[in-house]
């Protein structure tokens, strides 16, 4: 789960300052960003306003879909590469790329003695050490990081809790070991091992790691004249307050032309994974998973080949609801406005989306424009969605969506919320001893709801669904 911290903050208000430049198609100004948001006559967040200011740069970079590795002269200004990104010459397919310039300050030490230590006569952390790398210097216990093999026993074993265990916030997110340091010392995402869950981003307390962004795409597109129409992720129901009659009134008075909930979609694979289940257990199967998350169908994918015989072949409720907006405006750039990076690698593979538009990018859109969602009228939505297709969005929505298209309560079902190293193993152990012959699986603790690019705590989103408010 996204925790609000200052980096967050940051980048909304990047965010927001960047949409203002959009909205009065004035990128030429981009420069002019770094200075705004850190002026001379204001004390820095790091050594001085310049890194503060080269940080913003370099994000901005990563917004318009640069890498900073891409910088091959530093007297290139922004505009410049706003232009490029506005004329479409961004090629790259990295949606998370990583700041060298923000990312300096972890250190690669997992165990460091605190002054806590007493020095105790027992020494129970030097006696224990299988690699000896733990002396007593001054009278107190000292690592030599140069033999330690981060095993951690000193910290089991001191009775004084003096030594602690200090993670690299990123690599200790992430599920399936895609982010590490390079020889330079800054973090690297491996794009082969990359489930783009956004956990990293999340995680990264310097906000070293940003997600490309599509707001160029779409702010060309409206400027061209060509219809936008907005696919809204079930989960935004449970944003903004949950009042999903404002939002999709406020996506109208950003430009959009017409405005579909997902849900409608996910109706639809609600329908067809009930069909593929009763089809897979008839023919002998032992289980199904979900499929509708992308982000665990990339971990399948990329790390757990011996699970894809037993993941769902239906397709998710983006697919579905994109299809339909595309036969119904054939002419129409779609939208898909989405709680997680994920979405933006599927859309890269689903012909009917052309761009994805974040929970994040939304919010700061609206301040940006000077939308209040509490100060305009709510659109009726005429035929509203089951609730169950709604419920998509919160962990266990898609079971009980399933369960009401098979029209039985007597579904054995599982859930697996959550994606990380023990749910990994758990989900290798199904291969050979299922515990359901149905296995939900969200990447996001809670479901899309605790996505990376949420707004409102993953507890109220949920309750807000569930009290099915429009």
């Amino acid at each position: 789960m996204a925790v609000t911290n200052n980096a967050m903050l940051i980048r909304r208000d990047l965010l927001t300052h960047f949409i203002k430049l959009l909205i009065e198609d004035n990128l030429a100004d981009v420069d002019r960003i770094p200075l705004e948001m850190r002026p001379k006559n204001e004390s820095s967040i790091r050594c001085c306003i310049y890194k503060d200011r080269a940080v913003l740069k370099y994000k901005l970079m990563g917004m318009l879909g640069f890498s900073s590795r891409d910088e091959v002269d530093e007297l290139i200004p922004l505009s410049d590469y706003a232009r490029k990104a506005f004329n479409g010459e961004v090629q790259s397919d990295k949606i998370l790329t990583v700041v060298d310039e923000a990312c300096s300050s972890c250190l690669k030490i997992n165990y460091m003695v605190s002054n806590m230590c007493r020095g105790c006569v027992g020494r129970p952390c030097m006696v224990n050490c299988p690699k000896e790398a733990i002396k007593i210097v001054d009278g107190k216990a000292k690592i030599d990081h140069n033999i330690c093999v981060n095993c951690g026993q000193c910290m089991k074993v001191c009775p004084f809790h003096a030594i602690v265990y200090i993670p690299i916030p990123c690599e200790e997110a992430c599920p399936v070991n895609a982010i590490s340091r390079d020889e330079d010392g800054v973090e690297y995402i491996d794009s082969s091992k990359c489930i783009y869950c956004g956990k990293c981003l999340s995680a990264c307390p310097f906000g070293a790691i940003v997600e490309k962004s599509h707001l160029v795409d779409i702010f060309r597109t409206k400027k061209s004249g060509k219809p936008l129409v907005a696919l809204v992720a079930p989960a935004l129901a449970g944003q903004f307050g949950g009042d999903l009659g404002r939002i999709i009134h406020s996506f109208k008075m950003l430009g959009f032309s017409q405005v579909y909930e997902v849900a409608y979609g996910a109706e639809e694979t609600a329908r067809l994974e009930a069909e593929e289940l009763k089809e897979s257990l008839n023919a002998g199967e032992k289980f199904l998973t979900s499929s509708c998350c992308p982000s665990y169908t990339m971990l399948v994918d990329k790390h757990l080949q011996e699970l894809k015989p037993f993941v769902s072949k239906t397709a998710t409720p983006m697919h579905y609801s994109a299809v339909k907006a595309r036969e119904l405006f054939p002419d129409a750039c779609t939208v898909f406005v989405s709680p997680c990076s994920a979405k933006k690698r599927e859309a890269m593979d689903d012909a009917n989306v052309d761009y994805v538009l974040s929970f994040e990018e939304y919010g700061a859109w609206l301040v940006a424009a000077g939308i209040d969602l509490n100060n305009i009228e709510s659109e009726t939505i005429s035929e509203p969605p089951i609730a169950e297709a709604r419920e998509f969005a919160i962990s266990g929505g898609v079971t009980n969506a399933l369960r009401v298209a098979l029209n039985s309560s007597n579904l054995n079902d599982t859930q697996v919320n959550g994606i990380d190293k023990t749910s990994i193993r758990l989900l290798k152990s199904f291969v050979k001893n299922p515990e359901a012959n149905y296995v939900e699986v969200m990447c996001c603790e809670g479901g899309c709801v605790g996505g990376c690019n949420v707004i409102t705590n993953p507890k109220v989103a949920t309750r807000q669904i569930k009290n099915g408010k429009k």
